[in-house]
């Protein structure tokens, strides 16, 4: 089994090494969405594109905020590994996972039970109002595989193995891939039958994750009488996890009203904005597993007394992020009108490709922003400070929010750019000079 130690060695190679797998593992877990979003559009057309991107956000809230908890609870694993206390690694992957069984229960039960009143609330056109519904009531079912998929292969992460996780995403990605183009592109199936294949790959990736634990993984293999909750390694979880996952929750909460604003803007700039949230999460995917690195690299240093060297992986991670930012301008400009083709086509498409292009021109100038604050956002969690994290994503999606309903009137789908812009500011303006003061202090201690 193939463990990381980020203690010691070359500081660059370890964090690009790391975030490499991490950011080929999230593209392809965004590629389960996207290749719906894609096939729908293309084969049933704006309003299937509409509805499976009315979908995206509501999912997005439960899918980040079990993605929090597994995050957080990877910071103590990560310390725990660092720390080379194999025992209590595995209580709390074992409190992780059966605390967890019941909470996925719920939501998916939930989910289901108030998906209409949902979408009213949400203002969802009554032409793709039941589509909607019908794709989330199946993609609900597939929650508690999607918990039991991120925590493991948070786990896997926490003692250095990024690269596990992501062959296993591969091989689901294009099944699902290739179920959709099959039933969907050749067969004629609508909308149920993408959220069912979207479901059937996220239930590979949990087991194939759960079989691989099992025989290649001793560290991490919990035996039936190992499966309990420790109350005492729960309530830190919750201390970890919960803050995470209402900071992970904050940003989709944050679309969903946005999507408000939108909505008022006709068929044609809904289907472009949800194309372009796709696009969003993928150029966003990379600086945020650039920050997920720097997040293990700094807890494990940290378990292991090397606060210095931790110091030097959070800059040496922001650098990374300036290279990747300048990359993904290049190609966003150059290749905007190409993606979005890559979502819709036929009639009645040019009005939302011409919509889709003013997003995406303006947004290019402004993925600076997000890499630098999902930067300092991986040290403060790195250093356990989860609070710091909910309070700058909280500044950032309540401004982002506000600023998009006085915008959006004036410059239309353009306005929202804007509004991020000034939501990553204000976030970056209130955690600089904390982590500063941070380090200070940190490093005094030392």
């Amino acid at each position: 089994m193939a463990t990381h130690d980020m203690t010691k060695g070359d500081i660059v190679r370890q964090l690009v090494g790391f975030t490499i797998p991490l950011v080929l593992g999230n593209l392809f877990q965004l590629a389960y969405n996207a290749v719906d979003s894609m096939i729908a559009g293309h084969f049933l057309g704006a309003d299937a594109l509409a509805a499976t991107g009315m979908a995206g956000p509501v999912m997005n809230i439960l899918i980040l905020g079990i993605s929090g908890i597994c995050i957080g609870a990877g910071v103590l694993m990560s310390n725990y590994f660092g720390s080379g206390d194999g025992n209590r690694l595995k209580r709390e992957l074992s409190t992780l996972l059966v605390s967890g069984t019941v909470l996925s229960l719920v939501l998916t039960a939930l989910g289901i039970i108030f998906i209409h009143p949902l979408l009213r609330l949400l203002n969802v056109p009554e032409s793709i109002h039941d589509m909607t519904a019908t794709y989330l009531s199946v993609v609900f079912i597939g929650v508690p595989f999607t918990y039991f998929y991120n925590a493991l292969s948070q786990a896997l992460k926490s003692v250095g193995d990024s690269k596990t996780p992501l062959k296993f995403l591969m091989a689901t990605s294009v099944l699902n891939a290739l179920m959709d183009l099959v039933l969907i592109g050749h067969f004629g199936f609508g909308i149920m039958c993408s959220a069912m294949t979207t479901t059937v790959s996220e239930v590979l990736s949990a087991l194939l994750c759960f079989i691989y634990i099992y025989r290649r993984v001793p560290q991490l293999a919990l035996r039936p009488r190992e499966l309990k909750v420790d109350r005492q390694m729960l309530a830190t979880t919750l201390s970890y996890g919960a803050v995470t996952a209402l900071q992970q929750s904050v940003q989709p909460i944050g679309k969903l009203m946005i999507q408000g604003a939108v909505n008022s803007l006709g068929v044609a700039t809904i289907a472009a904005y949800n194309a372009c949230t796709k696009i969003d999460d993928f150029a966003y995917t990379p600086e945020q597993n650039i920050s997920h690195a720097m997040t293990t690299f700094i807890a494990q240093n940290r378990g292991a007394g090397k606060k210095e060297r931790a110091y030097k992986g959070f800059a040496r991670g922001m650098l990374i992020e300036t290279v990747y930012f300048l990359i993904l301008a290049s190609v966003v400009l150059a290749l905007n009108k190409v993606l979005m083709h890559l979502f819709i086509s036929g009639e009645g498409s040019e009005a939302v490709i011409a919509e889709g292009e003013r997003y995406l021109f303006t947004m290019a100038f402004l993925y600076i922003f997000p890499a630098f604050t999902n930067g300092i956002q991986g040290f403060f969690r790195g250093v356990g400070k989860m609070k710091t994290t909910l309070g700058g994503t909280c500044i950032q999606a309540s401004l982002r929010v506000i600023f998009t309903f006085v915008l959006v009137p004036y410059l239309g789908i353009v306005g929202i750019c804007w509004a991020c812009a000034i939501g990553w500011v204000c976030m970056l303006a209130f955690q600089i000079p904390y982590y500063f003061h941070t380090k200070r202090k940190d490093l005094a201690s030392a």
